[in-house]
């Protein structure tokens, strides 16, 4: 990895760690943001550890380590690898495809560290973790998915420059249609 993909590596990781350390909603993750658009541009390694040192780290901070932490920071890097995988796949990659990636990994996310770890290393009925886990995963997909569509142009270089294009095009499609309003009405 060369000096400048580390620096953004380990920016995003101090950025999800102090921004998840300020707690403004249980559940204010911007780690998606970041791991999507590194799985998509990095390799396969990169986008399993990104999400791995992001939960460990913030544990660590917090000294929180335990069970929860390899179930959390394991299923976030097998997500990584899920979507490094999926991303392999496409040629072009839109904001809608990383939101919509966004939104599928947080309810695999959820699914995994609440309702199924929940009633494995607790005993709790999986239906009442399930009913319990709605609210929080509502709050994790609105902050995953935010940060995911104002990341992913930051760190995808080619999605930036299509973002760049549809909006200069919109533009000017505006600018000729009020020109054309403006002479229809003289």
């Amino acid at each position: 990895m060369d000096l400048k993909k580390l620096g953004k590596y380990a920016g995003g990781l101090a950025f999800c760690t102090l921004y998840r350390l300020l707690r403004i909603f249980p559940n204010n993750d911007p780690i998606m943001g970041f791991a999507l658009p590194y799985a998509r541009k990095n390799k396969w390694w990169q986008a399993l550890l990104f999400p791995v040192l992001a939960m460990v780290s913030f544990d660590i901070i917090t000294m929180r380590v335990g069970v929860w932490t390899i179930g959390t920071a394991g299923t976030y890097g097998l997500l990584g690898l899920l979507f490094w995988k999926y991303f392999q796949t496409k040629k072009r990659v839109g904001l809608k495809t990383y939101a919509g990636a966004s939104i599928v990994g947080v309810l695999i996310f959820d699914l995994i560290t609440g309702p199924i770890m929940s009633s494995a290393m607790f005993g709790m009925p999986f239906a009442i973790a399930f009913v319990g886990q709605i609210p929080f995963t509502m709050a994790h997909l609105a902050s995953a998915t935010g940060f995911t569509v104002l990341v992913a142009p930051v760190l995808d270089p080619q999605l930036r420059a299509s973002l760049q294009e549809t909006f200069y095009s919109n533009i000017r499609k505006t600018a000729n249609a009020v020109s054309t309003i403006v002479k229809a009405m003289r």
